[in-house]
């Protein structure tokens, strides 16, 4: 089946039971689409879903409700053999490069781990020749091949964690806070890295992380998470030149500013309760916390497209939009 998107989920759920007639709402009809070559970046604070989606979408976490396709083919049914051989598509790149790691391997032996249980080489002289290939293309020298997890620095570590995920050679790969362990410095190298392999290997990804600074770096579209919920998408440059959802106007206010002439500028601060994502109510999730809320925000709300591939969920959208 022919389909311009690389990924694509549509109403994605995933519920967690948590005690007798309560459920948390982890995630909540999510609708994201991904293009082939091109990075998504999702953003929002910690504990509004971010992980749980990339996992469910890799189906590492199985979703409650919904659909998701790879390359216009449906995944959501599929079987653990078939699943298996859809696998060496997908990977992911994960938080904490040292928990990621067995500190038992070295490192030659981890990044060769994929290939050899997927069977993609005929022999361990041709893997660990390709090993050598990957380790040249994330920059690790061949020196470090005979080292443990424990004796190389964070984001060594974390180049160790990349050529692990490009070692099946992936259409897709869920990049869940790759650099938020890391220095600042750091973080730069291996985001450029992402960004190069993305241009020589046509591979798309999934970026999560709360940062929108670099989020803007990296991604070509945003979509920002609330409870669970997919409060605002658009382009990168979209999305930062008209944000609408009061949310995403938060987040961007919340950037900081290197300019002098902005010292003195009051910080935006979110004010009011986070609700519950136990049992939510149907209203918007950002009401008990939002400026503009009125009466109609407590009935539910549906994505609305306000822009060409702009979606807000919000009944002010238009409104508020800058």
């Amino acid at each position: 089946m022919n389909s311009p998107w690389l990924l694509e989920t549509r109403n994605l759920k995933k519920y967690f039971p948590a005690g007798p007639g309560m459920t948390l709402h982890a995630l909540d009809g999510i609708n994201l689409r991904i293009r082939p070559g091109r990075t998504l970046g999702v953003v929002g604070e910690s504990g509004c879903g971010k992980s749980t989606l990339g996992r469910t979408i890799l189906r590492l976490t199985e979703p409650t409700e919904g659909q998701i396709f790879l390359n216009g083919r449906e995944i959501t049914g599929m079987g653990k053999r078939e699943l298996r051989k859809l696998r060496t598509k997908m990977q992911i790149i994960f938080q904490d490069p040292y928990a990621s790691l067995n500190p038992r391997m070295t490192i030659e032996d981890s990044i060769a781990e994929p290939m050899l249980v997927n069977g993609l080489f005929r022999t361990k002289a041709e893997a660990y020749g390709r090993v050598d290939e990957l380790m040249e293309i994330v920059g690790l020298a061949p020196r470090n091949a005979s080292l443990f997890p424990h004796e190389i620095s964070g984001g060594l570590r974390q180049r160790v964690g990349i050529a692990r995920a490009l070692a099946t050679n992936p259409e897709f790969i869920v990049c869940d806070e790759p650099v938020s362990a890391l220095d600042v410095s750091i973080q730069a190298q291996i985001l450029n890295l992402l960004m190069d392999l993305q241009d020589q290997m046509g591979m798309s990804y999934l970026f999560i992380t709360h940062d929108l600074s670099v989020v803007k770096h990296i991604s070509h579209d945003i979509a920002v998470m609330y409870l669970g919920q997919c409060v605002e998408s658009g382009s990168t440059e979209e999305i930062f030149r008209h944000p609408a959802h009061p949310y995403t106007k938060a987040l961007l206010a919340s950037i900081p500013t290197p300019s002098l002439s902005t010292r003195d500028k009051e910080p935006q601060i979110i004010r009011g309760e986070v609700v519950s994502p136990i049992n939510p109510a149907p209203g918007c999730r950002f009401a008990a916390r939002c400026p503009y809320a009125t009466d109609c925000c407590r009935e539910p709300q549906q994505e609305r497209e306000i822009r060409e591939g702009h979606f807000v969920m919000c009944y002010r959208a238009e409104e508020l939009a800058e």
